[in-house]
Order: C-alpha cells, then structure tokens, then sequence
C-alpha cells in the first residue's frame, strides 16, 4: 500500500516544529531588542528574517497557511537557523520529501571522518563530492589510486582526471567502463544535488575538452554509485583488482565515502607491499598512533 503525504497533518507539524524553533533562539543574539513575555522570537521577526509576510508566517504557525515551497523552507531555515537535520525534517513535514543536498565545498573533511579513513591501512578509501572532487584520503589510497596530496585541490577532481590526464586513463584495465560509470553517477548526483555552478562549469569545460566526455554525456544515462568491481595498473605492483562501495555520511547529503576494498589475497599482499615500499607499517593505521 502506497504512503501518501496528508497535508492537514504536515501542516499541523509544520506549525508545531516552527513555533519550537522559534521560541528556542534569542533575540538579543540576533539584534532584535524589547522586553518579551515569552522566549525566542516574536513571529514577525521570524517572517522578517526569512522574507515573508508577517501574516503568512503566522498562518504557517497556525496549519493553515498552505503548502509553502521549497524556496521559502529554505529561507525558514536559514532564519530559524536550523541545523541540517532541522532542514530535512522541516521539509519532510512540510511538503513530503527532503530538500537537495546543500553542495559541498572542497574545504575536506572532520578529523574524525579522516581517522576513520585512516584505520584502514590496507584499504584504500575516499571521500568525494557530488562532482567528483575527492576531499578526503587516507594513505592506502595515496598509494594505490592517486597521489592526492601532491595534486592542487583543482586537479583533484576524478572526472577531470579521467577524461584529461593520459596516465590515469592508461591506468584502467577498462576505461569505457569506468568513464560511463563516473559520468552516470555524475549525473545522477548533480542532478539530485540542484543547481550547482561547480557542476555546470564541469560539464562545460569536459565537453569542450574531451569528445569521449561530450559522446558520454549526451547519451542520458544515470547510475547510482553503490558497489561494483574495478581492476587498475599500478605503476610498481601490476594490475590490483578491487571491490568497492559507497556508503553515504550522515549529516552531509553532499558527500559520499568510496571503500576499495582488495578483492583477493594477492591483492591484498601487493597493498602491503606497496605500504612496505613506501616504509608503511600496514599492521599498524594512523588512528592507532
């Protein structure tokens, strides 16, 4: 049986969840000033803040201001200040479905996301965005995929790498394969992520660059990212097979987390020699240290 959306019961959510965030900021905090006999913010503050009409608001408060649209939840939540959570859940019940993902910048990733990263020295594992810009690394895949560290945040960009550097297309066993992977989740990702400048420039540029990324791109298809297999040629230790997934962050819609997972002993055995190589004690991963 299909789940539908009940808009009297929303709005009455709608209301409840407003008028609590609201009571919860302080006005003098915000520059709004006078003596009050009740916390938080009065309504037509609120309705200031966020750029609607004072009646409107109030009506939104009361369940019965109708359906607001996703332009005016996003400006309540910037005037309530809501959190992430606080958003997706002011338009679950306000409208029935979350908002797009804000889209990430490439300022990386928490410490603690990046020692989880690095507790797995024979893993190698990224974070990235929706365009594909990876923001956070740990040593395996340094090793193994791409030197991260080395490369200006511009030039961390794995769709741009794959369509442009020659050695990281040389590097795929499979190339067709892996570049209509990446422009399908691509396109899927930025899609679902709204409208997105980094997104458009990317295309812009990759198409007039690259005919395969032009080819790709107009075929329309999408894929989500999820799990799969992938083999590459490595410089020092031959060709490494790979299983791999993704797992979404919570609290940041934006981001996904690819694990490559070595698909058998052996390659698991030319990680830690390239670990070895590199004078790596793979036994032991920076979250230990």
């Amino acid at each position: 049986m299909t789940n539908r959306f009940d808009l009297n019961e929303g709005a009455s959510r709608l209301g409840s969840f407003l008028r609590d965030r609201r009571q919860r900021l302080d006005p003098a905090a915000l520059g709004f000033g006078g003596r009050r006999r009740t916390p938080g913010l009065r309504r037509e503050e609120v309705a200031q803040r966020a750029n609607i009409s004072a009646t409107w608001y109030t009506w939104l408060e009361q369940g019965r201001g109708g359906a607001p649209s996703p332009r005016v939840l996003d400006s309540l939540a910037k005037a309530l200040m809501m959190t992430e959570a606080e958003r997706e859940h002011l338009f679950l019940v306000a409208i029935g479905r979350p908002p797009k993902a804000h889209v990430a910048g490439r300022g990386g990733i928490s410490w603690r996301l990046q020692r989880f990263l690095d507790a797995m020295p024979t893993i190698p594992a990224t974070v990235a965005t929706s365009t594909w810009d990876i923001v956070g690394w740990n040593r395996a895949a340094q090793l193994a995929l791409t030197n991260y560290e080395q490369l200006p945040p511009d030039e961390r960009n794995i769709l741009r790498r794959m369509f442009l550097d020659p050695a990281t297309r040389a590097a795929q066993v499979d190339w067709e394969e892996v570049a209509r992977f990446l422009v399908a989740t691509f396109r899927t990702e930025s899609t679902r992520a709204g409208e997105n400048h980094r997104a458009a420039d990317l295309i812009a540029e990759l198409s007039a660059k690259s005919e395969d990324f032009a080819r790709m791109w107009i075929e329309n298809d999408v894929h989500t990212t999820g799990e799969g297999a992938k083999t590459i040629r490595h410089a020092e230790v031959g060709e490494i097979s790979f299983e791999f997934s993704s797992f979404a962050i919570d609290g940041r819609p934006d981001l996904k987390m690819m694990i490559y997972n070595p698909a058998g002993d052996r390659d698991l055995e030319k990680i830690r020699l390239l670990c070895s190589l590199d004078q790596v004690d793979c036994n032991q991963s920076d979250f230990e240290t």
